[in-house]
């Protein structure tokens, strides 16, 4: 069923706008149409890969396409009912990024130590302004402290084998984009691990960042532009800082890999298991497509018959990009599983293989560029089972051809920011309180805007409702606080905004004499100082009562748990063999 408004609840085309190259199964002249298969089409790549030895030709019962729960679900709809086009262009290279983290460098350490730790290359970690940084994560009862590590693939053709596996002959050593963005959180218990990706097509704020290899400084944006261009900012450090500008979630670790990384990894790793109900060929009349040829039932794909797959749209379901990360999920998944069931220390081969092949593709921050620093991760990261994995894209809609984040991905960040397992299965912990990088200065020296934010749909602003808080904070001891004289403005709960770290002391000590819950304090830059928005939820009365926190996964950010083995692509009966 077709829906509108919430990205993925509405229908659109999958094409690509000029000058946007990157992982697709096909290449675009500027104007929408595909002209060209960067992985095979029209006789420009590799070709139809042959089923490889070892496919088990089973039968799928039915069609185990994802659920709305899994990223690019699509409810009950038939299959072929128009869903929207151009998603995510996540699970790219970042299934294989995930599987190094969990498998790691295991044994590496063993294995020419200092020449694997040569292979890989570092870069600086945030090269965002101070300002703009997110503060350190908080331990929790235990002294556990979670693990941030943001996931980057990156669509470069810097080299003559990511030219011929990325095509689009004239993007040659041109500006990367960050066509795949994953953040994965470990929770400070290490029982549990949330993903959250963002499409690469998310408008955001990209703060000033500066090179640090040659200092030229990339001046903030003016206007919302898309994510993927961070990375031509200076490099991974201005994707992080975007990230940390727009989430508030401080960001341990990035990890970063390119074309030839995912083949090189696909072809270490020995194959996946990946699932199709009927024979299909990714290639019609025009030559669109991956290439990807494979017979019914479970085949096992490595090399660049993996990076068909993970290209895929020409054949999968109704050709959307919602059907490729689907076909993405179920091939991170299944690689997730295999690597935790046979890449085992008693496989030396396979582990100096994989130890090479991952040192090499990757580009990490300096915090992670020895082989001990990603064995001493794969440690931290192997303790999730799979069935603790949840998978989630930021709830967003359309903005034009874009999106941009809703309130539901402000709730998914507060989720992943307060160490909240997406899965639910978190036992009840008592909640933390916040110490501020910045400590509060006295009540008497805090300034405080108020602004009347009770308006609803249905019921017109309470009138002098600002002046009527900010004269309780007043006796309160906070003299500087002043009721904005604005217009009213429609919040459903009662906020604190504040627009810098340093002011975040000060929020948090205005919230706890109120009784606002500290998940209601945000940093924003909307604001120029500590301002309190009166909610339609504290409409009267001189004290504010909290609802109970939902701390649920919404909806629209479509979990997938990382245990479900049971997905099988529906193969589009144009596309059959």
């Amino acid at each position: 069923m077709a829906r509108s408004g919430v990205r993925g609840e509405g229908t659109r085309s999958g094409g690509r706008g000029a000058g946007e190259h990157g992982w697709d199964d096909s290449l675009y002249d500027g104007s929408g149409e595909s002209v060209q298969g960067v992985d095979g089409d029209s006789g420009g790549g590799a070709g139809s890969a042959p089923v490889p030895a070892g496919a088990e030709g089973r039968t799928a019962e039915d069609t185990m396409a994802l659920t709305p729960q899994g990223i690019g679900g699509s409810g009950g709809g038939p299959k072929g009912t128009a869903r929207p086009r151009r998603r995510r262009r996540i699970l790219r290279w970042s299934a294989m990024v995930l599987a190094v983290l969990i498998l790691g460098t295991a044994g590496a350490g063993y294995l020419y130590y200092q020449h694997l730790n040569a292979n890989i290359k570092k870069d600086d970690l945030n090269i965002g302004d101070e300002k703009d940084r997110a503060a350190e994560s908080e331990a929790n009862a235990a002294g556990q402290t979670p693990l941030n590590i943001l996931l980057i693939g990156s669509d470069a053709r810097d080299t003559e084998e990511n030219q011929e596996l990325g095509g689009a002959k004239e993007t040659f050593g041109g500006t990367p984009l960050a066509d795949v963005q994953m953040l994965l959180h470990l929770s400070a218990d290490r029982t549990n691990m949330s993903v959250v990706s963002m499409p690469r097509d998310t408008l955001v704020d990209i703060p000033k960042c500066t090179d640090p290899d040659d200092g030229k400084v990339y001046e903030a944006s003016t206007v919302p532009t898309m994510t993927n261009q961070t990375l031509g900012r200076g490099g991974p450090g201005c994707t992080v800082a975007t990230w940390e500008k727009l989430t508030d979630i401080h960001i341990d670790h990035f990890m970063q890999i390119d074309f030839s990384g995912v083949v090189s990894m696909a072809d270490a790793i020995g194959g996946v298991p990946v699932c199709v109900d009927a024979n299909i060929e990714s290639r019609d009349d025009e030559g669109h497509g991956s290439g990807l040829k494979l017979e019914e039932g479970t085949t096992y794909v490595k090399g660049e018959q993996a990076l068909q797959w993970l290209r895929t749209r020409y054949g999968f379901e109704d050709g959307s990009d919602l059907a490729r990360a689907e076909a993405q999920h179920q091939y991170m998944n299944s690689m997730v599983r295999e690597l935790r069931d046979n890449a085992t220390v008693s496989n030396p081969t396979k582990l100096r293989s994989l130890a090479e092949t991952a040192t090499k593709a990757l580009t990490v921050d300096t915090g992670l560029g020895t082989v001990k620093e990603l064995y001493d991760l794969s440690n931290e990261l192997r303790k999730v089972e799979p069935k603790r994995i949840t998978m989630t894209t930021m709830p967003n809609r359309y903005v034009g051809a874009r999106v941009e984040p809703t309130d539901d991905a402000a709730k998914l960040f507060r989720l992943v920011r307060e160490d909240i397992a997406l899965d639910g299965q978190d036992e009840e912990k008592p909640a933390a309180e916040e110490t501020p990088s910045d400590p509060a200065a006295a009540d008497d020296k805090i300034g405080v805007a108020v602004l009347n934010g009770t308006r609803t749909s249905t019921l017109g602003p309470v009138s002098g409702r600002a002046s009527e808080v900010s004269e309780l904070l007043v006796g309160k001891g906070f003299t500087q606080a002043s009721a904005e004289q604005t217009e009213a403005t429609a919040e459903d709960k009662t906020l604190i905004r504040y627009p810098s770290a340093d002011l975040e002391g000060d929020a948090q000590r205005v919230a706890k004499a109120l009784g606002i819950p500290a998940s209601s304090v945000e940093k924003s830059t909307s604001v120029t100082g500590v301002t309190l928005v009166v909610g339609a939820d504290w409409r009267e009365g001189t004290t504010y009562k909290a609802e109970a926190e939902d701390n649920t996964t919404p909806d629209t950010a479509e979990a997938l748990n990382g245990a479900d083995d049971t997905a099988c692509m529906h193969v589009n009966p144009n596309y059959t063999w």
